[in-house]
C-alpha cells in the first residue's frame, strides 16, 4: 500500500513539472491572461502572467487515477473515479469562469448565481449517486467524540449540498496570494494519506486520489510559488474544493472540515463578515480588506504588512497544525 502511495506522489509531481514546460509557454502564447483586482493589495507586477494552470495538476491526478489505481480498479473499485469526475465538474464550471474573465478581460466571470446552481446541481448528484452505490449513508460522524447521529436522508442530502458548495468555494477565495491555495491544500490531502494508512487497504484508491494531490500541487507551487509564473485560476481552486469535499464524504468525516479546513472557514469567514458589517454600518469596514490574507497584506491590526511569502509560510503552518489535530480527532475510529 505505502508503495502505491507514494508512487502516485511521484508520478503526480513529474507529470505536473513537465507538463508545466509546456503548457504555461503556450497560454501566455494564446494570451491566457486575468486582469487584476483593481481594489486590492499592490499586486500590478503579476499583470500578463496567465491562468488556468490548474490544469496542470488536474491532468496529473488524472493520470495517476488511471495507472497507479488501475489495479483497483479492475477489483471493481472505483471510488476514486467518483471523486476524480466530481472534481472534474467543479474543474469545468471554473474553467467556464476563467473563459468569461480572459474573454471580457476583466475580473469578473459567471455571475454568482449562475455559479452558484451549477455547484449545487453537481453536489447534489455525486451525494445521490454515492448514496446510490452504497459509498454513502445518512449517518453523521463526529470526530473527537467518536459518535455518529443518525440524520433523515433528506436532512442529510441538504445538508451535504451545503457542505460541498460551501467548501468549494471557500477554497476559491483562499487562492488570494501567489502558491496561497496550494500551500494550504496540501496538508489537507496529506491528511486524507496519512489516515488511508492507518485506516488500511479498503480506502487505499482514495489514498492514491489524495496522494496524487499532494505531488501534484506540490509540482505546481514549482511554478505557482511567489513570483508566480502561473496562477491556479478557478478552473484548479473549484477542482481542490471540489476534490476536498468529495474526499471528506468519501471518508465518511465531513464534519472534520471545521478542523482540518481552517483556513478556509477563516477566509470565508472574514469575507462573510465584512461584507455583512459593511450593509449594517453604511460603509465601515471590520478588516482593511477581504478575505482575511488581503487584510494582512495592507498591515492590518498590528501594521506589518506582510509579504506574499510570509503569508504562505504562516498559512500553511496553522493548515498543518490543524491537520495533525484533525488526525488525533479520528484516527482511532476503525483501531
Amino acid at each position: 500500500m505505502t508503495i502505491k502511495l507514494i508512487c502516485a506522489f511521484v508520478l503526480a509531481f513529474l507529470v505536473t513539472t513537465a507538463f508545466g514546460k509546456f503548457y504555461i509557454p503556450w497560454l501566455q502564447k494564446v494570451k491566457a491572461q486575468q486582469e487584476i483586482l483593481q481594489n486590492g493589495p499592490p499586486h500590478t507586477g503579476k499583470r500578463g502572467t496567465p491562468t488556468m494552470g490548474g490544469v496542470m495538476f488536474i491532468v496529473a491526478v488524472i493520470v495517476v487515477c488511471l495507472t497507479v489505481g488501475f489495479d483497483g480498479m479492475l477489483h471493481g473499485e472505483f471510488v476514486h473515479i467518483f471523486v476524480l469526475l466530481f472534481s472534474l465538474v467543479f474543474g469545468c464550471i471554473g474553467a467556464l469562469d476563467d473563459w468569461e474573465k480572459i474573454h471580457k478581460k476583466q475580473n469578473l466571470g459567471l455571475t454568482a448565481r449562475m455559479k452558484f446552481l451549477l455547484q449545487l446541481a453537481a453536489a447534489l448528484v455525486f451525494v445521490l449517486l454515492m448514496r446510490h452505490i452504497g459509498y454513502l449513508k445518512p449517518n453523521l460522524y463526529v470526530p473527537f467524540f467518536h459518535t455518529t447521529i443518525h440524520m433523515p436522508e433528506w436532512l442529510y442530502f441538504v445538508f451535504a449540498a451545503f457542505v460541498i458548495v460551501g467548501t468549494d468555494n471557500a477554497v476559491n477565495i483562499t487562492d488570494g496570494v501567489d502558491g496561497l491555495a496550494s500551500g494550504t491544500s496540501i496538508p489537507v490531502f496529506l491528511f486524507f494519506v496519512v489516515i488511508t494508512m492507518a485506516w488500511g487497504e479498503e480506502y487505499l484508491q482514495l489514498g492514491i486520489f489524495a496522494s496524487g494531490m499532494v505531488g501534484g500541487l506540490c509540482g505546481f507551487l514549482c511554478y505557482n510559488f511567489n513570483p508566480a509564473k502561473v496562477f491556479m485560476g478557478d478552473t484548479g481552486s473549484l477542482f481542490l474544493g471540489g476534490a476536498v469535499a468529495a474526499l471528506a464524504f468519501a471518508y465518511d468525516m465531513p464534519l472534520i472540515l471545521i478542523t482540518l479546513g481552517i483556513i478556509y472557514i477563516i477566509e470565508t469567514l472574514s469575507d462573510i463578515i465584512q461584507v455583512g458589517y459593511f450593509k449594517l454600518t453604511h460603509g465601515k469596514r471590520v478588516f482593511k480588506m477581504a478575505p482575511f490574507h488581503h487584510h494582512l497584506e495592507l498591515g492590518g491590526w498590528t501594521g506589518k504588512k506582510w509579504t506574499e511569502k510570509e503569508l504562505f509560510v504562516l498559512f500553511t503552518g496553522i493548515s498543518l497544525l490543524f491537520a495533525v489535530i484533525s488526525f488525533i480527532g479520528v484516527y482511532q475510529r476503525y483501531l
